[in-house]
């Protein structure tokens, strides 16, 4: 196998098949790791259908992963959520860097938001100013550097264990880039309520992420007002496409200042 696909569910019934099938064409280079969480409807057993092997393990995403790419067979790990799913040229370009001799040791994968309306238009827009950057987090990883680093912080809950794993990444010395082709993000039922909910939650860790990473330039950016509000959009003369796209941009502005909100209501 080149390459494992180490997905994480809970109660995916819904997005778990579609997930998997991303690779159908690939089975014979892929494998494909499910790593469910106490499930109580039918994702264990559609995903055992579809050829997947399965496992439980709790109690949060962390631990999840963790023992995902640990099983993995391959030396290449790609790390989706179930609502992930991934065009056949993004397969084919993993493939690729797993096969390749002068591959890196990580990257960071695009990601594009399924659904429609000015909304989904404002969040695509906003998370292609984040490819590569701190606010981004890696996906695809060389099992060497996973490795090296020891994986996900099991201390740390669903939000920064991502981050936190790319602040150790980086601290390798590893060589890292984002791929140029993307991923695709379930999230049709992802209404804006749910959102700031899920928001809400990712919160939880963020203290102990930051007493972990104290003074560190990456969280210095990643809690800066300046940095997530205006820092992130304009450097590197991306400040061009806000003015390109004024709807956008405003739809966007929108839905962060929530997001503040959000932040400064539950840290």
């Amino acid at each position: 196998m080149l390459l494992t696909a180490v997905i994480t569910t809970r109660n995916e019934s819904a997005n778990i098949a579609n997930c998997i099938r991303s690779f159908d064409e690939f089975r014979d280079r892929v494998e494909i790791i499910v790593v469910d969480n106490a499930s109580t409807d039918d994702t264990k057993s559609i995903a055992e259908s579809l050829g997947a092997k399965v496992f439980d393990k709790g109690p949060e995403r962390s631990a999840q992963r963790n023992l995902g790419w640990r099983s993995a067979s391959a030396q290449w790990v790609v790390v989706l959520d179930a609502d992930m799913m991934l065009p056949r040229e993004t397969v084919e370009e993993m493939l690729s860097i797993a096969s390749s001799p002068d591959s890196l040791d990580a990257y960071w994968v695009p990601e594009v938001r399924t659904g429609s309306g000015i909304r989904v238009r404002a969040r695509n827009f906003e998370r292609s100013f984040y490819d590569g950057t701190c606010i981004d987090a890696l996906r695809l990883f060389s099992k060497r550097v996973l490795e090296k680093t020891g994986g996900y912080d099991e201390n740390l809950i669903a939000g920064p264990e991502d981050w936190e794993l790319d602040i150790r990444v980086l601290a390798t010395g590893a060589k890292c880039a984002v791929m140029s082709h993307n991923l695709i993000h379930n999230e049709k039922r992802l209404t804006f309520k749910r959102m700031l909910e899920k928001k809400a939650y990712y919160t939880k860790s963020f203290a102990a992420y930051q007493e972990k990473w104290k003074g560190h330039p990456a969280v210095r950016k990643q809690f800066s007002p300046w940095y997530r509000f205006v820092g992130v959009f304009i450097e590197n003369g991306k400040w061009k496409r806000l003015l390109a796209h004024p709807i956008l941009a405003a739809a966007m502005y929108i839905e962060r200042f929530a997001v503040g909100v959000v932040y400064l209501v539950n840290r």
